[in-house]
């Protein structure tokens, strides 16, 4: 199968300016190539976007249950398919998100969303992974001024610990993770995506 390469990090750390510039890099040097997003992806999981990334409180467990919904009707109708076919994909987030969001962020247990998880995606895990690591301070200075939704809008101490929660992520599968310092330029980010990408393909 072709490679599937997944954009990781908080809000505001760059993760969908690096998914972007990667499509392009790709698309310019005539790699087949998807790029799609969670939530969404499809019509189910643009729908869930909305519900998602509005500011109307859901439950824990709702928030859980509808992104694994949007992941798992993503993975069978576009990234399973893409990927056979022999196209690259490159997905701004995927489980590692819900991980981070819903078992450190949230402080769901961790067990049930590695279970949901692996059901939603049966088993598809990234080639790479790429961290856009920023300080929550940092990386929501850049977000001043736009519409926050929930995520954003929530407490500090939830944006630390979803932070260590892609960090821990990393640390334990760090062949397939590629941890960036988010504050450098854009092209450097760039470039250093472009050297893990490339034996990739």
């Amino acid at each position: 199968m072709a490679p599937f390469i997944v954009f990781e990090g908080l809000d505001g750390s760059g993760k969908s300016t690096q998914a972007r510039a990667l499509y392009r890099r790709l698309k310019r040097r005539g790699y087949p190539v998807l790029s799609t997003r969670e939530p969404g992806g499809t019509p189910l999981g643009e729908v869930l976007r909305r519900w998602l990334k509005g500011r109307r409180p859901l439950s824990a467990v709702s928030e859980l249950s509808l992104f694994v919904a949007a992941r798992a009707q993503l993975v069978r109708e576009v990234v399973t398919p893409a990927l056979e076919a022999g196209t690259t994909v490159i997905a701004d987030r995927y489980a590692a998100s819900t991980v981070a969001y819903q078992g450190y962020g949230r402080e769901m247990d961790l067990a049930l969303v590695y279970e949901l998880n692996n059901a939603a995606t049966g088993g598809l895990i990234p080639d790479l992974t790429v961290l856009l690591d920023l300080a929550p301070e940092k990386a929501l200075g850049r977000k001043s001024g736009e519409l926050s939704d929930a995520f954003e809008a929530a407490p500090s101490d939830f944006h630390t610990r979803v932070r260590k929660g892609y960090l821990a992520q990393a640390a334990q599968d760090p062949d397939r993770w590629l941890v960036l310092d988010a504050a450098q330029p854009k092209r450097a980010l760039s470039d250093q995506v472009w050297t893990k990408v490339q034996p990739l393909l």
